[in-house]
C-alpha cells in the first residue's frame, strides 16, 4: 500500500530569509531642483533598507534621463545585470513609471527577473511582480505612462519648432571644435580657430581629407575631445558645417520614434530654418562656399543605361588628372590604369559596363594629357600647381577632343 506524508507549509519562511535588496531611483534631468530630489530618494531608500534587520543593502541605483528608454540608463542596466547574476533578489522603486514608460521593455524586463527569482516592488501602486494581477496592472499603468510621454514629446517638438521659426538657437554643445559656449552664445576659441582656417585653406588648395588628417596628426594637433587621431569623416563634416561661416541651419535632424529616441537626418520630413549671421564666423562666407564648391566638384559618378547614377570614385589628392577628367559622353570620371608599361586613363562606365556602354569614349595617355595641359594652361611645360589652380574640369570628347573648364 502506498504511504503518503504531507509536508506542511512553513509560514513566513520566505520572510525569514535574508534578502539582498536594491532600490532604483530616477529623475528626468540633472537640473539642480531634481538633483535634490534624487538625493532625497537615495537617503530614503538607504534608511529603509538598512533599518530592516532581514535585508542586506545591495545598492541604490540612479539614473538621469528618459523613462521611455532603457537603453542608455546605466544605473538601471547595471542593476538588472547584477540581479540576473544573483547579487540582488528584491528591487524597490517609487512607481511603475519610474521603472519604465515603455510597455514592451517593462514586461520583458519583469518577466526576465521573475524567471530568475527576482521580485520588483512598486511603492505607489503597492504592487509587486509576484502578484497575480501584476502583469495586467503593469501593462495598464505603463501604457498610460507611454501615452503621456508621447503627448509630452509632441509638445516639446512643437515648442522647439516655434523657437526655430523665430531663429532662436540651442547652443548646448559639449564639444564644438573652434568654439565654446558662454551664456548660451557661441564664442570663438582662438587657438582652435587657426586650425579650422588651415583645414579650409588646405582643402581649397587641393588636399584630400586623408592628407588633411595626416597633416593635423603630424603637427600634433589634438581633436575637440583631446584625442591624437583625426577621422576623415570629422574633417568632411567640418568643411560642410555652415556654423564656421557664422550661419546656422536648424532642425537638421529629427526624432524618428519617441520610444527609441532615434534621430535621423531631416531630408524634408520637417521644415528646416536657416539663420544668417547667427554668430561670429571663423571663416568668411566666400571661403566656406569655395570649400563646398570644391567638395561638389570632386564628386564623380557613373551613369547607367537605366538612368541610375552611382558614385564610383573618391577624390585622390595625389592623382590630379583622375580628379579632373570627365567623359563627355556619359559624365563619368576617368580612372588611372597601367597598360603595357604606359599610364592611361579610361572612362569608368566603360571599365564597369564594357565598351558598348560608352562607345565614343577614348583612352587617354597620361603623358599626352600632361603635354596638352602644359601647352594650353601652363604656357609650355606642364605644372601641376598651375593646373590645380586654373582648371576646374577637363571634358574628354570623341577623338581625344578636350573641353577645358577653367576656374
Amino acid at each position: 500500500m502506498k504511504k503518503v506524508r504531507k509536508i506542511e507549509v512553513v509560514k513566513n519562511s520566505i520572510e525569514k530569509c535574508r534578502r539582498k535588496v536594491a532600490a532604483y531611483c530616477r529623475v528626468s534631468t540633472k537640473y539642480e531642483s531634481q538633483k535634490s530630489s534624487i538625493d532625497l530618494q537615495i537617503s530614503y531608500y538607504t534608511r529603509l533598507i538598512n533599518e530592516n534587520p532581514e535585508w542586506d543593502n545591495a545598492g541604490i541605483y540612479i539614473d538621469y534621463g528618459s523613462r521611455c528608454r532603457i537603453k542608455g540608463r546605466e544605473g538601471f542596466c547595471k542593476m538588472i545585470q547584477k540581479a540576473l547574476e544573483g547579487e540582488i533578489d528584491y528591487i524597490i522603486t517609487k512607481s511603475i513609471s519610474r521603472f519604465s514608460g515603455n510597455t514592451v521593455d517593462m514586461l520583458q524586463t519583469i518577466r526576465k527577473l521573475k524567471e530568475n527569482g527576482v521580485v520588483v516592488y512598486f511603492e505607489k501602486e503597492e504592487l509587486d511582480s509576484t502578484d497575480e494581477r501584476a502583469e495586467q496592472m503593469i501593462t495598464i499603468y505603463t501604457a498610460l505612462a507611454q501615452e503621456e510621454i508621447r503627448n509630452m514629446s509632441e509638445n516639446i517638438k512643437w515648442g522647439y519648432e516655434q523657437k526655430f521659426a523665430k531663429g532662436e538657437l540651442l547652443n548646448n554643445y559639449k564639444l564644438f571644435y573652434g568654439y565654446y559656449v558662454q551664456d548660451g552664445e557661441l564664442k570663438i576659441n582662438d587657438e582652435q580657430a587657426k586650425v579650422v582656417r588651415n583645414i579650409f585653406q588646405w582643402y581649397i588648395e587641393g588636399f584630400s581629407f586623408r592628407q588633411i588628417k595626416l597633416e593635423l596628426e603630424r603637427q600634433g594637433i589634438l581633436t575637440a575631445s583631446g584625442g591624437k587621431v583625426w577621422h576623415e569623416k570629422v574633417i568632411q563634416g567640418m568643411l560642410r558645417n555652415e556654423k564656421y561661416c557664422g550661419d546656422t541651419m536648424l532642425q537638421k535632424t529629427i526624432t524618428e520614434d519617441f520610444l527609441t529616441g532615434k534621430r535621423v537626418k531631416n531630408d524634408g520630413q520637417k521644415a528646416r530654418y536657416y539663420v544668417y549671421n547667427s554668430h561670429k564666423g571663423i571663416v568668411s562666407k566666400e571661403v566656406y562656399m569655395k570649400a563646398v564648391c570644391e567638395m561638389n566638384s570632386r564628386r564623380r559618378v557613373v551613369k547607367y543605361d537605366d538612368g541610375t547614377v552611382e558614385s564610383r570614385k573618391k577624390y585622390n589628392g595625389q592623382n590630379l588628372l583622375g580628379n579632373l577628367l570627365v567623359c563627355g559622353e556619359c559624365g563619368a570620371s576617368f580612372r588611372r590604369r597601367t597598360e603595357r608599361g604606359k599610364v592611361v586613363y579610361r572612362c569608368a562606365t566603360r571599365i564597369e559596363k564594357g565598351r558598348e556602354s560608352c562607345k565614343e569614349s577614348p583612352t587617354i595617355e597620361e603623358e599626352w594629357m600632361k603635354g596638352e595641359l602644359g601647352r594650353r594652361v601652363c604656357d609650355g611645360e606642364y605644372d601641376e600647381k598651375l593646373v590645380r589652380a586654373r582648371v576646374e574640369e577637363v571634358i574628354i570628347l570623341k577623338g581625344k577632343g578636350l573641353n577645358l573648364i577653367l576656374k
